[in-house]
């Protein structure tokens, strides 16, 4: 085999310029697979990285009636416990829950007034204190929120930009003192989205999707929730999960127990929209997944398109063996008249065929990697080299030797010495 594969070198390297256009189908065609299979992996992580954000793991686990969000406006809902610090700690120890995140929130409240401005249709959240790390977010100006802020029950503030922007426009917000309610609350700080949680916006519809808070964003701490809204009241739950593959799963669970606050609720009827009550996981998982599937399905088709340039390359090799065949017809004699088997001479072309075949798969990898990064860089769309799919696509040209240079192959092996010997 090892002399066979050295003969097969030899022959290259003497006709190195028809060896090369020999291989150029092949090149091509590894190339463009390469690419395209490089391009959907980068175009996946994009699409991952736009919804759900580098870095961010985040699960949402929120009440919801029958297929839509329930909103706390409608009144606190019949049969539903409030959240227990044992359904907490359970979360918690939930395989692959790195932080769990227990919050009260008002959409489009009114209410949040410093003197005679007023931050209309703003969000506020009763949070604890694992709030701003499992969120996501950092501080950008002042304090957060301490044990002491729960323990006294301290009427103080935290605001997002749009919530400063609007309600302290050209001042210092440090230390002011903001109604929400009636009730005085003295921000403390301001918070921003850190830049590893923040999905990337490339269209309208991403903006749409994720500047839910676009009205502005009140944090005070969850202790002093029930001073605004007198009462105790079901809460929402947001866990980050080690890794992004595992986030439906660890929705599924979380919302497993937090339906078990759930006492009764209103069924459906034949006929009717159902309002039953319950806990659902926001699933964003499950729309990358359907997106990447779309984007690999259209990627998948330029890979057929590709693939024909391998079977043209085939043929060329196919073509090139036959004409090699033919010109060492009496060397095929010579070796056959001392003795050479069918089997020798088979093994000795298929060899050649799939030498040839591997050296243009190798060059067609490394082509392959070269335009990838240069699409990347002309496109600006993100590639991932697979090192799989580039020893398959080695293999893979080897196994397209061994069938196009089969043919020429036998045809070699069963040549007649004597009319080889005679041949010129």
């Amino acid at each position: 085999m090892l002399e066979n594969i050295r003969l097969a070198f030899k022959g290259i390297w003497s006709h190195k310029m028809r060896s090369f256009l020999t291989m150029l189908g092949i090149i091509i065609g590894i190339a463009s697979i390469i690419s395209i299979v490089s391009t959907i992996r980068g175009t996946n992580e994009q699409i991952k990285e736009n919804l759900i954000g580098a870095g961010n793991n985040n699960v949402d686990v929120k009440l919801s009636k029958g297929d839509s969000e329930y909103y706390m406006e409608q009144g606190n809902p019949d049969g539903v416990k409030v959240v227990t610090d044992e359904i907490k700690k359970e979360i918690r120890k939930i395989e692959g829950v790195v932080s769990a995140t227990f919050y009260n929130k008002r959409n489009w409240t009114e209410g949040i007034n410093y003197q005679n401005v007023s931050l209309e249709n703003g969000s506020i959240y009763g949070v604890d204190t694992d709030f701003l790390r499992t969120k996501g977010y950092v501080l950008q100006t002042g304090r957060s929120f301490t044990e002491q802020d729960y323990q006294k029950f301290s009427k103080v503030v935290l605001l997002d930009d749009i919530a400063v922007q609007t309600l302290f426009p050209g001042e210092d917000e440090i230390g002011k003192i903001i109604e929400i309610k009636g009730e005085p609350f003295t921000v403390i700080g301001t918070i921003r989205k850190s830049d590893a949680f923040e999905p990337v916006i490339n269209s309208m519809e991403d903006y749409y999707l994720y500047n839910q808070n676009s009205n502005g964003m009140v944090l005070i701490p969850k202790a002093v929730w029930p001073i605004i809204y007198n009462y105790d009241e079901p809460c929402d739950v947001s866990v980050m999960a080690e890794s992004t593959d595992i986030m439906s799963t660890i929705g599924k669970k979380v919302e497993d127990i937090m339906n078990t606050l759930i006492i009764s609720t209103p069924g459906k009827e034949e006929g009717e929209s159902d309002n039953s009550i319950s806990y659902r996981a926001a699933d964003l998982l499950k729309t990358v997944k359907n997106l990447q599937k779309v984007s690999e399905n259209t990627n998948k088709q330029l890979l057929w398109i590709a693939s024909i340039s391998l079977l043209v390359g085939g043929i060329g090799v196919m073509n090139i063996m036959l004409v090699s065949v033919t010109e060492r017809t009496r060397e095929i004699g010579l070796k056959k008249a001392i003795g050479a088997r069918k089997k020798k001479i088979l093994w000795q072309f298929l060899t050649e065929a799939a030498v040839l075949t591997s050296v243009g798969g190798i060059l067609g990898v490394i082509v392959g990697i070269i335009m990838s990064q240069i699409i990347a860089k002309m496109s600006q769309t993100p590639v991932a080299i697979s090192i799989p799919a580039s020893i398959l696509s080695v293999v893979f040209s080897m196994v397209i030797g061994i069938i196009f240079g089969l043919l020429p192959s036998i045809k070699a092996a069963n040549l007649n010495p004597i009319d080889a010997l005679r041949y010129e």
